[in-house]
C-alpha cells in the first residue's frame, strides 16, 4: 500500500508542477488554447493519442468488446491506429492547421462560423460540443471505480473528487501547454504500462499459445455455437465489429477535442514526424487494451450481475502490488489526459463561439481567459457530480451516453468539417442538416431505442451510420441550396494556394 500511495504522489507532484510552470505560456487565448501554436511534433502526437485513448477504451470498452468478439477484438485497436490516427493525420493534418491559421480559429465551432460566413453555425456547433461532452466527461471516471476500490479499498466518490481537483489545477494553470506536457509524460505511462501489463496476464496464463489454446476451448452457446469462435480472426460476430471499429477510428475526425490538436502544429515536418508517432502510439495502446480484453473470458466473472466494466479488474485483481500501482497510475494518466483535453474544448467553445459577441458584447483577451478558466471548474463539477449520481443509483444512463457522445458529436460535424475543408460547394445549410441529423437521431437512439432497426440499436452502430450519413447529407442540402458566396469561399481556400519555399530534400522543384 505504501508503495502505490508513494506511486501516486509522485506523479500528481510531477503534473501539478508543469502546471505552474507552464502559466507563462497561458496568458492569452492563442496561448491558452492552442500554445500558441507552437507545439512540436511529440508532444502534438501524444496529445493526440491521450486524449484518445482513456480509462472508457482500457476498462469498459476493451472489457466489453474483448467479451463478446474475443482476441479478434484487437481489430478495434487496429482500426484506431491506422484510421483514427494515420489516416487523420494525413488527411485532415496539413489542411487543418493551414486553413484554421489563415482563418484565426481556436475552435471548431468558431472554425464553422468563419468558413461559412454564419453566427449561427457557431453558436449551434458550440451548443451540441458543450451539450455531449458533459456526459462524455463523466464516463471517464467508470472505469475507475473497481480498480481504485481493488486498490486502495477508497470511496469512489473520493477518487473522482481528487482526480477531478487535480486535473483541473494543472489546466487552469498552464493550459494547454501543460496539458500537452503532462499528456507526453501520462503517454509514457500508458505505453509502458500497457505493454507490462499484457506480459504479466499473458504469464498468468500460461503465455501467449497456452491463453489462446484455452480461449479456443471457450463456447457460449448464447453468443455463437461455432467451437473456438473467441480465437478466430474475426469472432463471433464481424458485423457489429465493424460497427465499433467505424465508431472508435473514423469517429475521432470529427470530435472537436481532437481536431483541436492539429490547430497547434508547429511546422509541416513536425506534422510528418507526428503522423508517424501518433500511429505508433495507438498501435501499441489501443492495440494492447483490446488485444488484452480479448482474454476476459479466460475468467471466472458474472457479468450479468456485475457487468463488463469488471472484466479488466478481475484480469488485473492477481497481480504484483507494483504492478497494480502502476495499472492504477495507468488508467489515471489515460482519464486525466482525457479529461484536460475535454474540458480545454468546452470551456474554451462555450466562452469564444456563445458568450462572446452574443452575450458579452466587449470581451478581451485577458476576460476571455478568466472565463475560459471558470467555465472549467463550472464543466469539472457538473461531470463529477453526474459521475456520482451514476455510480451512486446504478443508473445505466450516463454510462452509455459514451457511445451516444461519440455518435452525436461525429455524426454532426465530421462530414461538414472534411467537406469545409476540401470542397468549395459546401454550404452552411448543408452543415446545419448534418448537426441535426447527427444529433436528432442519437437522441431518439437514447429514449426510442426499442423501435430502431435490430442492427441501429446500439448506440455505437447507430453513431457509425449517423457519421456515414453525413457524408450524404452536406453534398446532397449543399447542391439543392444557395450556392455559398463566392467571395467567401475563395478567402477560406487562398491559403492552399501561397507559395511556400522548400529545400530540395522536400521537393526537386522545375
Amino acid at each position: 500500500m505504501i508503495l502505490k500511495v508513494l506511486m501516486l504522489i509522485i506523479f500528481f507532484g510531477v503534473l501539478i508542477g508543469i502546471g505552474l510552470y507552464c502559466r507563462k505560456n497561458a496568458t492569452d487565448v492563442n496561448g491558452f488554447v492552442l500554445g500558441g501554436r507552437n507545439v512540436g511534433p511529440w508532444l502534438t502526437a501524444f496529445a493526440y493519442g491521450t486524449s484518445y485513448f482513456s480509462a472508457v477504451i482500457f476498462v469498459g470498452y476493451a472489457g466489453q468488446f474483448g467479451w463478446k468478439y474475443g482476441i479478434a477484438s484487437t481489430w478495434v485497436g487496429l482500426g484506431n491506429a491506422f484510421i483514427g490516427s494515420l489516416l487523420a493525420w494525413v488527411i485532415l493534418g496539413r489542411r487543418t492547421r493551414i486553413q484554421t491559421q489563415h482563418l484565426d480559429t481556436a475552435t471548431m465551432p468558431e472554425y464553422f462560423g468563419k468558413r461559412f460566413d454564419s453566427n449561427m453555425l457557431r453558436v449551434v456547433a458550440s451548443i451540441i460540443t458543450f451539450g455531449f461532452l458533459i456526459p462524455y466527461t463523466a464516463s471517464l471516471y467508470n472505469g475507475l471505480s473497481r480498480l481504485f476500490g481493488m486498490a486502495f479499498d477508497i470511496d469512489y466518490t473520493v477518487c473522482i473528487v481528487i482526480m477531478a481537483i487535480l486535473t483541473g489545477i494543472y489546466v487552469i494553470a498552464g493550459g494547454y501547454m501543460a496539458t500537452a506536457i503532462n499528456d507526453f509524460i501520462q503517454g509514457c505511462v500508458m505505453l509502458v504500462g500497457i505493454v507490462a501489463v499484457i506480459l504479466a496476464v499473458l504469464k498468468n496464463n500460461g503465455g501467449f499459445l497456452e491463453a489462446v489454446n484455452n480461449l479456443a476451448k471457450v463456447s457460449d452457446e448464447t453468443v455463437s455455437a461455432q467451437p473456438g469462435v473467441f480465437a478466430s480472426f474475426f469472432g463471433p460476430d464481424p458485423i457489429n465489429l465493424l460497427g465499433v471499429v467505424l465508431l472508435t477510428s473514423l469517429g475521432t475526425w470529427g470530435l472537436p477535442q481532437m481536431v483541436q490538436k492539429f490547430y497547434a502544429i508547429k511546422s509541416e515536418h513536425d506534422i510528418k514526424k507526428g503522423t508517424v508517432i501518433s500511429t505508433f502510439f495507438a498501435l501499441v495502446v489501443a492495440g494492447g487494451c483490446y488485444f488484452l480484453g480479448g482474454f476476459g473470458r479466460l475468467y471466472d466473472v458474472d457479468v450479468a450481475n456485475v457487468g463488463f466494466d469488471a472484466i479488466v479488474p478481475t484480469m488485473l485483481s492477481s497481480l504484483t502490488p507494483f504492478m497494480i500501482g502502476l495499472v492504477v497510475i495507468l488508467v489515471l494518466s489515460a482519464s486525466m489526459s482525457t479529461l484536460s483535453s475535454l474540458v480545454i474544448a468546452s470551456s474554451s467553445t462555450i466562452t469564444i463561439d456563445f458568450l462572446k459577441g452574443n452575450i458579452i458584447k466587449n470581451m478581451d483577451d485577458k476576460k476571455q481567459v478568466l472565463i475560459i478558466r471558470i467555465f472549467i471548474v463550472v464543466f469539472i463539477a457538473i461531470s463529477v457530480v453526474l459521475a456520482a449520481i451514476q455510480y451512486k443509483s446504478s443508473v445505466n444512463f450516463i454510462a452509455q451516453m459514451m457511445g451516444i457522445s461519440w455518435g452525436a458529436l461525429a455524426g454532426s460535424f465530421l462530414a461538414p468539417f472534411l467537406y469545409g475543408l476540401y470542397w468549395k460547394g459546401t454550404t452552411k445549410i448543408g452543415c446545419l442538416a448534418s448537426f441535426a441529423f447527427g444529433t436528432i437521431v442519437m437522441i431518439l437512439n437514447v429514449f426510442l431505442r426499442p423501435s430502431f432497426p435490430t442492427l441501429l440499436q446500439s448506440p455505437i452502430n447507430c453513431g457509425a451510420f449517423t457519421m456515414i450519413a453525413g457524408f450524404v447529407i452536406v453534398p446532397l442540402f449543399s447542391l439543392i441550396t444557395k450556392k455559398p458566396d463566392e467571395e467567401i469561399v475563395d478567402d477560406a481556400f487562398i491559403c492552399y494556394e501561397e507559395t511556400t519555399v522548400v529545400k530540395q530534400t522536400t521537393s526537386l522543384g522545375e
